[in-house]
């Protein structure tokens, strides 16, 4: 049976690239039942449309969601991220956001698992006094003992996959609360994965060395500030934002993927965008649904096909060639 799949091309270059997305995932030989949604910035201006409950309890029901990009100029800061990507996240319980990366000089690939759901982007917090000399803003991290362990447990299950190595990385010498719980949990799960080299990295010396020495690592894992800011520089490194992938899972639910970049209103229409990251987002979601063998065809063919230039379509074009 076809895999059933939700379609959220969202705004800006999103439709674009999702379109040359799907382009290869059927000439990979992949059958997908797809369900259009009309989400973003350009629906919320039309009619004040973000994220329905009605379609979060249609997407319980999906296999996996397939995104472009969200984001139009005129929408308030906040709103779309909040109220779409972060609600999503939050209801679906996508709680793993997995990052993959080619190291700059190709020798190898590494993995950045980032906790999707707690942290800073949890929501906690508020004002006081606004709009005065005297105004206060906070802004709380929120790390849960479950939320924590949930994500290192998934990190050092992949890393036995790979080459049994797993990199903490936070900022415990000044979070010493949040920090100091990511490092006993970190600690207590390592015990039971004798077989896995551990370390630690502060994450101010793991962006020096994602780009002096990206060699060292395999498997990250942090939490979901650091994550975001880590791999925002991993795409940076690794051939650019227009390349990186990624993966919102719920290991026992519907899962979603979407490309790094965002909507590019910049360049929307004029078929330049490059549909690299999209393609390689439909490869990690055709792993997750099972179709290995074509999701390895895929990521050989679009990182073949990196180092080219050429139209949004004569990108697909050429992955499609190698497939």
């Amino acid at each position: 049976m076809a895999h059933k799949v939700g379609i959220v091309g969202g705004d800006g270059i999103g439709p674009e690239v999702i379109a040359q997305g799907m382009r290869v995932i059927a000439a990979a030989g992949v059958e997908l039942d797809t369900i259009d949604y009309d989400l973003g910035g350009a629906r919320y201006l039309k009619d004040g449309v973000v994220l329905t409950d009605e379609i979060l309890d249609e997407w319980r029901g999906l296999d996996a969601i397939y995104l472009g990009a969200v984001g139009a100029p005129g929408v308030p800061p906040g709103v779309i991220e909040r109220g779409l990507l972060l609600r999503m996240r939050f209801v679906l319980d996508l709680y793993i956001n997995y990052r993959p990366f080619v190291a700059p000089d190709g020798s190898h690939e590494f993995v950045v698992i980032r906790e999707n759901t707690e942290g800073t982007y949890a929501g906690e917090g508020g004002f006081l006094r606004k709009d005065t000399p005297q105004e206060i803003a906070t802004q709380g991290s929120v790390n849960t003992r479950h939320g924590v362990e949930r994500a290192i447990r998934y990190a050092f299950e992949l890393a036995t996959t790979r080459r049994n190595h797993l990199t903490l990385v936070h900022k415990t010498n000044v979070l010493t609360f949040a920090g100091d719980l990511w490092e006993r949990t970190f600690n207590e799960v390592a015990a039971e994965y004798p077989q896995v080299e551990t370390a630690y990295n502060h994450v101010d010396a793991a962006c020096i060395y994602f780009v002096q020495d990206p060699q060292r690592y395999d498997v990250i894992v942090t939490d979901n500030l650091f994550g975001d800011i880590l791999t925002d520089l991993g795409g940076a490194v690794s051939g650019g934002i227009g390349l990186a992938p990624t993966a919102n899972l719920n290991p026992h639910g519907v899962s979603m993927f979407e490309p790094v970049h965002g909507s590019a209103p910049d360049i929307a229409g004029q078929g330049i965008a490059n549909p690299l990251a999209a393609i390689l987002s439909g490869a990690m979601m055709l792993r997750h649904l099972g179709e290995t063998e074509a999701a390895e065809r895929i990521r050989v063919a679009a990182e073949a096909t990196a180092s080219e230039t050429g139209t949004t379509v004569e990108m697909a074009d050429s992955v499609i060639a190698k497939l």
